[in-house]
């Protein structure tokens, strides 16, 4: 077999066992996740990239949970909750993710239309035009078709490392900074305090987690795909990790090296790119924004109506027709037409809310978490399949972590006011 004959092969076996797990990391790091990446790049150089190994395990443990359980049970995570918690607290948990997930889809759609203004287009164009694409492309699509474009969409985010590099970051303090423990002056710095729990919810949120075991269950993975479902999840995390790590130091090697501290969104920090890192730079950085704003404006609506319809007992998923399922389907319409209507109308930078819904995420990551910790180690739920003790020792550390961060970053905005 000559070298192209298998380098096509292997291409064809990565996508074939590529899937929600790969997918479900990458698309999070859409425009409000670039614009948290950007910012404390530009705001603290290197020195928040030692976040970036923690949030590298937490997100490949969440991730391979959700799998495992979408596999074994067959069931959605906000139905599992209903099930196990009750209505009440899966309702109180809904509400708090509606809101998160609806400050997402409005980000997105600010990335599409601050994308598209960096080449000379109107969001009044584009951003419509978006919105009904990616509409079309989910309620006229069937599941095996949507996963083969997202898996494409999820690796065009390989622009972002190739923008590293055009940008000459120095490559020793990157990796020194990766693997430093952060001072204790800096965890009393409140803006890095917010922008550490603003990298989490940007890279491991709360609707990934719904999304993942709702899409797993949607495919129907069989228990003997199992380790593939888990090999997907893991290989997905990381890559999605290593995309942020890049957009880090892409904007620490040009925006912070070059002074330009502030920026007002992901645009803004392309803009920036082009004195500093160069034409191509400024191309791919302002491409992959694009790419991510479309691609989450796809999914986080889906996530939502998944989340949504499972909780309350409605009838969903991809696989179903519109009149087979009217909730999931309005309620993914309503969100989408919301998230492009509010940047039509809105007259302010949105960039004060695609930050504070990174936050959002990461306050309530901390109680998704535990409630899938809770559920995994059921017997009822997972028979054989529970946590091993090593497992959950590491996975509860890293919850304990999220939530220090949260209740330190917390403390910090009541009592410096």
């Amino acid at each position: 077999m000559s070298f192209w004959r298998r380098w096509r092969t292997s291409i064809f076996l990565i996508f074939a066992v590529l899937g929600p797990g790969f997918i479900t990391a990458n698309v999070d790091n859409d425009a409000g996740g670039i614009y948290t990446y950007a910012t404390a790049g530009a705001q603290f150089g290197y020195t928040l990239l030692w976040t970036m190994i923690p949030m590298a395990v937490m997100l490949a443990f969440a991730q391979e949970i959700s799998a495992r359980m979408g596999v074994v049970t067959g069931k959605g995570l906000s139905e599992l909750i209903r099930e196990e918690f009750g209505l009440r607290i899966t309702a109180i948990l809904m509400m708090g993710l509606v809101l998160c997930n609806l400050g997402d889809v409005v980000s997105e759609f600010a990335g599409v239309a601050s994308s598209t203004q960096l080449f000379g287009l109107s969001k009044f164009v584009t951003v419509p035009i978006a919105a009904v694409l990616v509409w079309c492309l989910v309620v006229y699509g069937d599941y095996k078709k949507l996963e083969k474009i997202f898996v494409v969409l999820s690796f065009l985010y390989v622009a972002y490392i190739i923008t590293a590099v055009l940008s000459h970051p120095n490559w020793s303090q990157a990796a020194h900074m990766t693997l430093r423990l952060p001072k204790w002056h800096d965890l009393r710095n409140h803006s890095y305090l917010y922008l550490s729990v603003g990298l989490i919810g940007a890279t491991v949120a709360p609707w990934q987690q719904f999304y993942l075991q709702a899409s797993v269950v949607d495919k129907g993975a069989r228990q003997s795909q199992l380790k593939l479902a888990q090999g997907d999840a893991i290989f997905g995390s990381v890559f999605s990790v290593l995309v942020a790590a890049f957009i880090v130091i892409a904007c620490a090697a040009t925006l912070f090296v070059g002074g330009q501290h502030d920026i007002r969104d992901a645009a803004d920090a392309a803009q920036a790119l082009r004195p500093l890192g160069g034409k191509y730079a400024f191309i791919l950085f302002s491409f992959g924004l694009l790419n991510a704003s479309l691609f989450a404006a796809s999914i986080l609506p889906l996530s939502t109506a998944y989340t949504v319809c499972e909780a309350m007992g409605f009838e969903s998923g991809l696989s179903k027709k519109f009149k087979e399922a009217p909730v999931f389907y309005w309620l993914y319409t309503s969100l989408l037409a919301i998230g492009a209507i509010v940047i039509l109308v809105s007259k302010t930078e949105p960039v004060k809310l695609a930050v504070l819904s990174q936050v959002l995420n990461g306050v309530l990551l901390p109680f998704v978490l535990v409630f899938m910790l809770v559920l995994v180690n059921k017997k009822s739920v997972m028979g054989a399949k529970t946590n091993p003790t090593i497992y959950n020792v590491v996975a509860c550390g890293l919850t304990a972590l999220a939530t220090i961060l949260t209740v330190v970053m917390l403390w910090g905005t009541v009592f410096t006011r």
